[in-house]
């Protein structure tokens, strides 16, 4: 029979209570964490999710957070240089008349996987799988991978997804009681240095102290403007 008379099995019952104490705000279910899975570059995810393919938890589900560089398929705006996140904005808000088409499609890609899960077919994939599927069904990759995270068990993202509080709160990740696995851990502080570093070239200080003196000179906020051209001086 069952062991009553030692500590052990009180143990292990204590161990069982606690681990059901998390329970959902909205619900009686218990709340199962995610696996936020942070690494520095997206060819490193690249790399993990071949690996996770060859193991036992290959069926997991999963998404991939990335920027619209490596998901955008709309053929306007994946084309274009640095702008991609202005203009994919612009078009959600139908600015000028135009909309993205890919967008209103997302849930084929949601309900695509959601389909494989319900029948045992889930695989990890890689973000190259995501937007080759995105463009077969004509539905955006990146909504799309932002949606699955609501079903995902593990999600995988560049360190500053996980890092700085803005993207958190735009990707609406919160990582309360959650599981977060850094991968490299060591490069975290040449990566959080990044994350508030910006380069400037010294033909844009020049331009941007020009324009500067234009608003002084024309009474423009002087206010405003007069500590920005200090700076832009000292600095050229």
């Amino acid at each position: 029979g069952p062991c009553t008379e030692c500590s052990c099995s009180s143990g292990k019952e204590t161990d069982k209570d606690a681990s059901n104490t998390k329970k959902k705000e909205n619900g009686d279910r218990s709340f199962i964490p995610k696996i936020f899975f942070g690494t520095r570059t997206h060819k490193q995810i690249s790399q993990i999710t071949r690996e996770l393919k060859r193991t036992a938890y290959s069926s997991v589900p999963m998404t991939i957070l990335s920027s619209r560089d490596y998901t955008c398929i709309h053929p306007v705006v994946s084309s274009s240089g640095s702008n991609r996140n202005e203009m994919c904005v612009e078009l959600l808000e139908g600015k000028h008349g135009k909309s993205c088409l890919y967008y209103h499609g997302v849930h084929k890609l949601s309900e695509h996987h959601a389909l494989q899960s319900a029948h045992r077919m889930y695989q990890a994939w890689d973000i190259e799988d995501l937007v080759s599927l995105g463009k077969k069904l004509r539905a955006c990759a990146y909504f799309a991978a932002r949606e699955l995270m609501v079903g995902a068990d593990i999600v995988f993202c560049p360190y500053n997804y996980l890092l700085d509080p803005q993207i958190r709160e735009s990707m609406e990740i919160n990582l309360k009681g959650q599981v977060v696995i850094l991968d490299e851990a060591h490069n975290i502080e040449d990566s959080a240095r990044e994350s508030v570093s910006y380069s400037v070239t010294e033909s844009q200080l020049r331009a941007a102290r020009e324009e500067l003196d234009f608003m002084v000179n024309n009474n423009i906020r002087q206010k405003d403007h007069k500590p920005l051209q200090a700076v832009c001086c000292s600095l050229t």
